[in-house]
């Protein structure tokens, strides 16, 4: 993942010996495999409902024995979140090895939608109104939106207000995505308001970098909020008090999805200088809709800041400094941002379908004009 190989990237430039390992399926590589910044690298059996997590994680602990790895940081995907908080458990008990990852209780309670929101709200924290459901029954009578609290790639993008025009269509939809005891879903408030992500890292409950940005639909565009901007100072403070609230503290990453009222989302992103108390005020407008307790891929974004990223992980070594290597950040306290000059990441791939090959089949079909087309290829071109 891009993730994976940016954080390597970030070691490697620091001088570290940089061990790679992931999941194959079907043997196709990953495109970390021939990154010259890893070393050596290793397929690790995936963890399944059919199998469990036993075969990846005892994979994962002979890696960290064989190669003698001093600290290993998890940059899991959605899929095995909690199974690299068992993992993390096993790693520091078995080896001298340093996990940059939340235990399984606390991984778990981050990770479901539900066990977040009422975590959030237990620190006096603004939360949207969230319900959970375990029946086609349950239904609330103001606008609100209905997902699965565990992984479920089939819904994931399924953001239908409801109720719909009509009981019968809000039932027949409500029937299709089927909730139950053993598969149940959350109905969230509906916010109108632009989406937006956050990356950050915690090491023993002081956050090391961290930056937000606008979210997008397939999160395959990333352009970093300026982080003297309200908007990200009301984030960041957002996050500070989550982290020094929760215990015990905590190491690994950590990041939020929040929605804001469109009003107050666009005036905030263009607030510079707020004041203290201006912020205090701004939080109680941010409503996060779920945690990530991972690597977010927002983390390209600090490409440009590669040493001092791989200082801030190397602190949460007993010594802080790995063998024969010295760290080169000037101040272990000073918070880590993406450069103000850096550009936007853009997957190519994902843009020549959407901005140039999906624009000419709606032109084909007479659903857009000739303008839309240039448009759409004029912002292909600047990417």
């Amino acid at each position: 993942m891009s993730k994976g190989l940016t954080l390597a990237r970030a070691f490697y430039r620091a001088g570290h010996r940089v061990i790679g390992a992931d999941f194959e399926p079907y043997y196709v590589p990953v495109s970390g495999h021939f990154s010259k910044s890893i070393e050596k690298f290793f397929r690790l059996e995936k963890p399944s409902q059919k199998t469990g997590s036993a075969g990846y994680i005892q994979d994962l602990v002979s890696v960290i024995k064989k190669e003698g790895v001093e600290l290993w940081v998890s940059c899991s995907g959605v899929a095995s979140a909690v199974e690299d908080g068992e993992a993390a458990e096993l790693v520091e008990k078995e080896t001298g090895c340093k996990a940059v990852q939340y235990g399984p209780t606390l991984t778990e309670t981050l990770h479901e939608k539900h066990s977040f929101i009422e975590h959030t709200k237990k620190l006096g924290l603004n939360v949207p109104t969230t319900r959970l459901v375990t029946s086609e029954t349950e239904a609330l009578t103001e606008k609100y939106i209905m997902k699965p609290v565990g992984m479920d790639d089939t819904l994931r993008a399924d953001m239908t207000l409801l109720p719909l025009p009509t009981i019968k269509e809000t039932e027949a939809h409500v029937r299709r995505m089927n909730p139950t005891p053993f598969r149940p879903f959350v109905l969230q408030q509906f916010i109108s308001g632009p989406e937006y992500c956050t990356h950050t890292l915690v090491i023993n409950g002081e956050i090391k970098c961290f930056v937000a940005c606008p979210s997008s639909d397939l999160l395959m565009h990333y352009i970093a909020l300026p982080t003297n901007s309200a908007l990200s100072q009301a984030m960041y403070a957002y996050t500070v008090e989550y982290t020094q609230k929760t215990t015990p503290k905590m190491t690994g990453h950590f990041s939020l999805d929040f929605l804001v009222p469109g009003p107050i989302a666009r005036n905030a992103e263009q607030t510079f200088g707020a004041s203290d108390e201006e912020i205090q005020g701004l939080m109680k407008h941010l409503y996060p809709i779920e945690c990530n307790p991972r690597a977010h891929t927002a983390v390209v974004l600090f490409s440009d800041e590669s040493e001092d990223l791989a200082d801030a992980y190397v602190e949460y070594l007993p010594d802080h400094e790995p063998k024969g290597i010295s760290t080169t950040h000037s101040d272990p306290h000073e918070l880590i941002v993406p450069a103000p000059s850096i550009p936007g990441y853009y997957w190519i791939n994902h843009d020549i379908v959407s901005l140039l090959l999906f624009p000419i089949l709606r032109l084909l079909r007479g659903e857009i004009g000739i303008t839309e087309v240039v448009e759409r290829w004029t912002t292909f071109v600047e990417h």
